[in-house]
């Protein structure tokens, strides 16, 4: 069962505009808005409990198939902030080229987005 979706598709692809127009001062409430957005994009294309995505402040979700973790802390976790998170969510940072920087904090044999980043064009695009 897809996650219950929270943040109304035309509100994130907005809050996603307005944050690609202006990365690095766009408002922190659209700003929250594209990171939360784009999580639940990223849990709907790649459902599952075995990854923990973290981008605190903003948001986290749980995404890709396999074992489900239920208590402390989870095994494969993916950990970054909320300018790279929407930086790989649109394509504009590789998967590789963060973890290379050291932008990104993957843990676990399946933290391994590379498969899903950048989300599809269609679904965060008007």
């Amino acid at each position: 069962m897809p996650p219950r979706r929270r943040t109304d598709p035309a509100d994130g692809r907005a809050a996603l505009a307005a944050w690609r127009a202006d990365p690095v001062d766009a408002p922190v409430p659209a700003r929250r808005t594209a990171v939360r957005f784009t999580l639940e994009e990223l849990a709907d294309l790649a459902p599952g409990n075995s990854v923990e995505v973290r981008v605190p402040p903003d948001g986290a979700v749980q995404a890709v198939q396999g074992p489900r973790h239920t208590r402390g802390t989870p095994p494969n976790v993916v950990e970054t902030d909320p300018q790279t998170w929407l930086e790989l969510a649109t394509g504009d940072l590789a998967w590789a080229d963060a973890l290379a920087a050291g932008r990104v904090h993957a843990s676990g044999e399946r933290a391994d987005l590379s498969d899903w980043l950048p989300l599809q064009a269609t679904r965060v695009r008007d």
